[in-house]
């Protein structure tokens, strides 16, 4: 029996975000947040410290306006999710080796990621996708310039990440050995938390060595659309991961892994606009 599609549910409130959310089976929420329109410049100057040439060149992107979840998607999502009829392959219902529902869901590869993405587009009627590489910087930044949208620097008491190995002046902090709920720590100013460390976060793009040569309108960038979904193809994550050290989850750094890949730090969140 089919099933119909759930009714967002819309809303904007003064001086805040704009939102929608979407209602899985056993009435599970997927909080989808405002991302606007503008432009940045996408990558690290040779001045930031630590970063690479993979991140340069520098360039300018046009972005247009999308909305992106506002959590990494969480194991109780994936569930039901992943309990809706095969597209492609199949989904383990419960991959992750850090339980708990509001964690995010780790242990899942690329390929994967694009089947819980076909599995809710026709579910919903809805397009959900992996964001480009440079839709997810753009609103990793949210509008800063500066390696995190914390500032210069960042502190376990912001980010999970390997606390034993900080980030330009900042001290020591938690190794916390594992994933922790979504939504612990601060937002950026897009409404969006665990943008930096907790999981790395796969993006639609193929793995390039760097910048150049980089669209400047946000578009998913491929080497060959025929060998796109090829599980030894290279794909890009962002983020960094609660395993990582501070300097991994820079808003400019890139990070690359097999298509069929899994590790109990790669997770991913979804991208999706209105009808």
């Amino acid at each position: 029996m089919s099933v119909a599609a759930p009714i967002p549910i819309y809303a904007r409130h003064p001086k805040t975000a704009q939102y929608f959310i979407e209602t899985l089976p056993n009435n599970i929420s997927l909080e989808m947040m405002s991302i606007p329109s503008g432009k940045f410049m996408m990558g690290a100057p040779e001045t930031e410290k630590e970063s690479r040439n993979s991140e340069r060149p520098q360039h300018e992107v046009r972005v247009k306006a999308f909305f992106m979840g506002k959590y990494p998607i969480t194991q109780t999502q994936w569930r039901n999710v992943a309990a809706m009829p095969q597209v492609k392959q199949e989904l383990n219902l419960d991959p992750s080796s850090f339980k708990g529902d509001n964690r995010p869901v780790e242990s899942v590869s690329w390929l994967e990621a694009m089947e819980f993405c076909e599995r809710l587009s026709r579910h919903t009627r809805r397009e959900y996708r992996l964001p480009s590489e440079a839709e997810w910087e753009y609103a990793c930044r949210a509008g800063t310039t500066t390696p995190f949208h914390f500032g210069e620097t960042i502190t376990t008491e912001l980010v999970n990440y390997d606390g034993n190995h900080p980030y330009g002046e900042a001290p020591k902090g938690e190794y916390r050995k594992e994933t922790t709920e979504v939504g612990k720590f601060p937002a950026n100013k897009f409404g969006l938390h665990d943008m930096h460390g907790n999981g790395w976060e796969w993006c639609a793009d193929d793995w390039h060595e760097n910048h150049e040569g980089a669209p400047i309108d946000a578009q998913i960038r491929i080497k060959d659309i025929k060998k796109y979904e090829d599980p030894e193809t290279l794909k890009l994550l962002r983020g960094g991961s609660w395993i990582a050290d501070a300097q991994y989850c820079r808003s400019s750094f890139r990070y690359r892994y097999d298509a069929h890949g899994r590790n109990y730090d790669l997770g991913f969140r979804v991208v999706g606009g209105l009808r």
